[in-house]
């Protein structure tokens, strides 16, 4: 019963990506809270590190078994290690630093049309008015949960340096989501033991200047449970569960779905900082979920290479 249990759960995108944008709300939550304890190459570079020994049990036999296939294939291996994990997460962190979640989980809003606008330009895809409006139906409903009902919270949002380079991280990661298209024809946990040993190779010399210049990690209870945090459930867990959900249901239609993230950051904040369920929130949440339905309805997306079980 267990296994069956869990082959149904892989073979669904949305129960997967449901979990993956809970995690990736609580990373951005966890990184601005441990901004004073942890430099963001630092917490970058041991939360692939945590990562990847968590990743090596499953994935070696895999590994040897394709290494041939991501030698061959190393240029596009470079590029997804390098975009989905050297450079998305060091840059949130980085801006994190000097601007708030709110700002944060506002701006990765944007991931849907940058995906659908990066995938016309990149790979020729047709963008239906179907996707464009649910683009837009989910981004009122971001823009209301963020805005908690006021429009003109909008506009009072202080943009600065952090904002500038956590945009810059939503656009290398939407290039990262349309070229997994053309990721290799392994089985995932070696797609994923890979790109996390590349992007360490990315994040090392970073991670060393920090070192250098006397940036370093605060020992503390703290800082131990936000490692671990950041390393098992948004890095282990959550790309996994993404990547299955873009070989499921194509890149557009994921990153649709991953508007779901600012309801979840939403529930994080009311189940441990006490914050209450309003209007807004029930507004919002309707209105992403409808998009998410407008949008899905009748995308043929293109396939991903078929992954070795």
């Amino acid at each position: 019963m267990i296994r069956r249990t869990g082959t149904a759960i892989w073979s669904n995108a949305y129960v997967l990506l449901s979990f993956t944008a809970l995690f990736w709300a609580g990373n951005s939550i966890v990184g601005r809270a441990a901004r004073d304890l942890i430099p963001p190459a630092s917490l970058a570079f041991w939360r692939w590190s945590l990562a990847l020994l968590l990743m090596l049990p499953l994935a070696w036999p895999h590994l040897k078994r394709d290494w041939p296939e991501l030698k061959t294939n190393w240029r596009m291996m470079f590029l997804l290690g390098a975009l989905g994990v050297g450079a998305f997460n060091t840059l949130l962190y980085t801006g994190l630093q000097s601007t708030m979640a709110l700002n944060a989980m506002l701006l990765q809003a944007a991931q849907p049309a940058l995906i659908l606008i990066v995938a016309a330009l990149l790979m020729k895809d047709h963008v239906s008015p179907r996707q464009i409006a649910g683009v837009i139906i989910s981004l009122a409903g971001v823009l209301a949960i963020i805005a908690q009902g006021n429009p003109a919270a909008l506009m009072a949002l202080d943009l600065n340096r952090g904002d500038a380079i956590i945009a810059f991280a939503v656009l290398l990661w939407s290039v990262y989501a349309v070229m997994l298209r053309h990721r290799p024809d392994v089985h995932p946990f070696s797609f994923l033991a890979a790109t996390l040993m590349i992007g360490l190779v990315c994040i090392t010399p970073f991670y060393a200047a920090e070192i250098i210049s006397g940036d370093l990690i605060i020992a503390s209870r703290e800082s131990a449970l936000a490692i671990a945090y950041v390393a098992i459930f948004p890095s282990f867990f959550a790309y996994l569960f993404f990547n299955r959900g873009v070989e499921l249901i194509g890149a557009a239609t994921t990153g649709q779905f991953m508007n779901i993230l600012p309801v979840m950051g939403a529930g994080l904040a009311m189940l441990f900082l006490g914050e209450r369920l309003y209007a807004f929130h029930i507004a919002g949440i309707g209105l992403i979920f409808a998009g998410i339905f407008v949008a899905g309805q009748g995308i043929a997306s293109p396939p991903l290479a078929n992954v070795k079980g």
